[in-house]
């Protein structure tokens, strides 16, 4: 399309099995991007940048990075003798948020899937593609005016309130139930009997774990890359020292395990991650978002998953794990149902193709 045209968007398919979009997950250090002819995925790319290299300068290093990516799984499904031409991008996770292309208000809980369609914005941004975008929104629990008095209970998710949208209408999870995802941020989504997110708490435990690894004095004490297993044992032991002396010192202590010479660099990351699981399994207790009444699903590395699933079981509450597939095929499944309730806000649109502007003007949040 030229940049002058003006055209008449309409919706193309209502089923979902139909739909040929491309898909977008933009999180905190990393984008996975797909291109779907109904259920098959017949492209896929991903790239180590998220919205915390937004901040560096101004948007631009991301936009390059999501041309680019889209660009390559429409490539790719050419290669691959695909007669499948995508006909929009649906977007979910960091790139809805004041970082991202566009902010997109959180919806306030609870709220499931119907509630994230509803409130989906159709965008153009003519540098990254020709095609139109729907950006997700993400959920907030709480008061949506934040006080130091009522921090308790407030909390904002991006991204994770499709997967579990997904993970429930796949019936992988049945509800009520607790999804414990364990990515940049450790965060545990409460879901109601009906199957809506309920309320939520995040920590940064994601990001410290990974501070921990490459930025302070312990770099040298621990394994630079995750296990495919932890050792239940100094897992074990880190959070028993994390229960007596606290996160900061628990912490310390990696580096006089090294000193004396006491365990691997794979067993003292085994510790330090023992150490950060029992300072959030006492928050997520204290705010009753786990806890034995239902099952908690666990997303995320195998390896840390599993040491979840032990420490949880320690307190008898049951958990599940995962896995990598079962969570990209729910996200993909929810996206693509969110996609189909938001086409009747798309149809007879005018929308000018002009650089990066936006059908409706977006709030901007606090």
């Amino acid at each position: 399309m030229q940049a002058h045209e003006r055209q008449t968007v309409t919706s193309s398919a209502r089923d979902p099995k139909d739909v040929v979009a491309v898909y977008v997950d933009m999180g905190t250090t990393n984008t996975r991007v797909w291109l779907t002819c109904g259920d098959p995925v017949v492209a896929h790319a991903t790239e180590l940048i998220g919205i915390r290299d937004s901040a560096r300068d101004d948007g631009r290093a991301i936009r390059n990075a999501l041309r680019e990516l889209i660009a390559r799984v429409r490539h790719e499904a050419q290669q691959h003798g695909e007669v499948c031409t995508p006909n929009y991008i649906v977007a979910a996770g960091m790139i809805g948020s004041n970082l991202g292309l566009e902010e997109v208000p959180h919806v306030q809980a609870p709220a499931g899937i119907d509630e994230l369609a509803a409130a989906a914005r159709w965008c153009r941004f003519m540098e990254v593609s020709d095609l139109p975008f729907l950006l997700v929104p993400g959920v907030r629990s709480g008061s949506a005016n934040a006080t130091v008095e009522s921090m308790l209970q407030i909390d904002v998710m991006r991204g994770e309130e499709t997967l579990c949208a997904g993970l429930l209408a796949l019936g992988i999870i049945e509800p009520p139930a607790t999804v414990l995802n364990l990515g940049s941020h450790w965060k545990a989504i409460e879901l109601d009997r009906g199957g809506r997110i309920r309320s939520s708490v995040t920590t940064l435990s994601g990001e410290l774990l990974h501070a921990v690894q490459t930025h302070t004095v312990l770099v040298g004490s621990l394994a630079r890359e995750r296990p495919e297993r932890l050792s239940s044992r100094w897992v074990e032991a880190g959070m028993k020292e994390q229960r007596r002396s606290g996160l900061a010192r628990a912490l310390f202590c990696v580096r006089s395990l090294d000193l004396a010479h006491e365990g691997s660099p794979e067993d003292r990351l085994a510790f330090a991650v023992g150490v950060f699981i029992a300072a959030d399994l006492h928050a997520f207790l204290a705010r009753s978002v786990i806890g034995s009444q239902h099952t908690v699903a666990l997303v995320g590395h195998s390896a840390i998953s599993e040491a979840w699933q032990t420490a949880l079981s320690q307190n008898k509450i049951a958990a599940t794990l995962i896995s990598k597939k079962q969570a990209e095929t729910a996200l993909l499944e929810a996206l693509r149902r969110i996609l189909v309730g938001a086409l009747p806000a798309l149809d007879n649109i005018q929308m000018e193709t002009s650089a990066a502007s936006t059908i409706v003007p977006a709030r901007k949040e606090i």
